[in-house]
């Protein structure tokens, strides 16, 4: 090569090098998503896909507890929130939610050393007052966007404090102002959320905050009653640009190309998406925005405002939040308040028992004796070996609720395990006679456990 035409080559490679800097390396691929012709089609990178997958893995579920038991407002002071919940539900639910916000700081972090849990001293506390209320409030009211698989703390937080994608009003850069070159007009500023283009670099503000119109494009072929500008078309493009990045889709996730305005030509999920604005817009202006004055100042944005959330906050990039892993099912306490707290069936009592008489009481659903019983029906036992004549009869009841023909089976089996019990002792099977009462359900209706009972005579 002349060496005159080094230096120019190497230019020329280097130019070429930075000018396809930016675009994706392969491979990509297409799915289509609608009749041929139509332009509907979906194109992704599996090697991008797999980085999503592995970043949109849920935790496994804290183990389950019994529901019922005290409620935990009697247990704990100042539970505001959560106190149509069990203490042992609680207590799971603030075990998880700790995981999921504050695996380093545990309790700590909204909890202060030395103080009683009920104090409100930290401002992190009363966030997670605000992001409880908020989160049971989408999963009960915003079906039409999360239906039932929801949300939870973990779907924004994902083990951290404060969600990576959260966002606040954006002033610009600074530029000198009263010159043409320093008003922007909110443009050619590249911002990544609008894909580094030079459209408004804060689609947020106007419309996921201040509720104003998204739509600019014409129902009609000749837009003589459309009166939006290039300007504001370019800001709904800004929010589209971000809706696209938050999902990891393109246009025709939502729309047909043919027509961006016609609803009857777009996939399904374009009316999740429109539904998932408003459930942004309303969670920012209940929620997230009134907790400006109890944040401190170093978790305000340079305007002011609080964080606030956008698409990417809960999709994170792929097109459902977890890849549509539904934790809500492990934790159904965050979809709604609970219309009345599940009370604590009764403590079984101990068995009755004399010398002739024995009243055994079971637990609901259960034929399992009373450990008791091993003991206290010695007397009865000791009458049964000293009279060889005597005889024990055992009968069984049942409750008034639940299916008969399974309330009989129970009975039975209630009955036949009290005669194992004294056969175990060394009374003779021979000896116990297991009688069907006249009438086997208890004259104790519903649930009272005097219902449950088997009854063992001498005779």
């Amino acid at each position: 090569m002349i060496p005159r035409f080094r230096g120019t080559f190497a230019l020329l490679v280097l130019a070429a090098t930075a000018l396809i800097a930016g675009c994706e390396r392969p491979p990509p691929e297409s799915v289509q998503r609608g009749f041929r012709g139509t332009a509907m089609v979906e194109v992704y990178n599996p090697r991008v896909l797999a980085a999503d997958v592995a970043n949109n893995v849920a935790p496994a579920p804290v183990a389950p507890v019994a529901p019922g038991g005290p409620p935990a407002s009697s247990v704990f002071k100042n539970v505001q929130v959560l106190n149509d919940l069990g203490v042992g539900e609680f207590t799971r639910l603030m075990v998880a939610i700790t995981q999921w916000v504050a695996p380093e700081e545990g309790c700590a972090y909204c909890h202060k050393a030395g103080e009683d849990l009920s104090s409100d001293s930290l401002y992190t506390k009363v966030v997670a007052r605000k992001m409880l209320q908020m989160t049971r409030s989408i999963n009960a009211d915003h079906k039409n966007h999360v239906g039932a698989t929801g949300v939870t703390c973990y779907t924004c937080h994902r083990g951290k404090n404060v969600p990576d994608d959260i966002w606040f009003t954006d002033p610009g850069p600074v530029t000198v102002q009263g010159t043409m070159a320093g008003n922007r007009a909110g443009q050619n500023w590249p911002a990544p959320k609008i894909g580094l283009t030079s459209l408004p670099f804060d689609p947020f503000t106007p419309f996921l905050e201040q509720r104003q119109q998204i739509r600019v494009m014409s129902t009609t072929a000749l837009p003589v009653d459309n009166r939006h500008s290039i300007k504001q078309t370019e800001w709904t493009y800004a929010l589209m640009m971000h809706m696209s990045d938050a999902l990891g889709v393109n246009c025709t996730y939502c729309h047909n190309t043919r027509s961006f305005q016609s609803w009857d030509g777009s996939t399904p999920q374009r009316s999740t998406a429109y539904y998932g604005i408003y459930t942004v817009r309303d969670i920012n202006e209940k929620y997230l925005s009134p907790l400006k004055a109890t944040y401190p100042p170093h978790r305000l944005g340079p305007t002011g405002d609080a964080p606030k959330a956008n698409c990417t906050t809960c999709h994170q990039g792929v097109y459902k939040p977890l890849l549509g892993a539904n934790m809500l099912k492990d934790y159904p306490e965050l979809a709604m308040q609970k219309v009345a707290l599940a009370a604590a069936p009764p403590p079984t009592p101990a068995p009755e028992v004399t010398a002739t008489l024995a009243i055994v009481y079971f637990a609901v659903a259960s034929p399992d004796v009373h450990n008791e019983l091993q003991t206290s029906i010695g007397p009865m036992v000791a009458l049964l070996k000293s009279n060889p004549k005597a005889q024990a009869t055992i009968s069984g009841y049942h409750s008034a609720t639940g299916d008969a023909a399974a309330n009989h089976d129970l009975a039975k089996t209630r009955a036949m395990n009290v005669q194992a019990i004294m056969v175990a002792q060394g009374i003779p099977a021979t000896r116990i006679v297991l009688v069907k009462p006249v009438v086997e359900q208890a004259n104790v209706a519903g649930e009272d456990p005097k219902a449950r009972r088997v009854e063992v005579a001498v005779k």
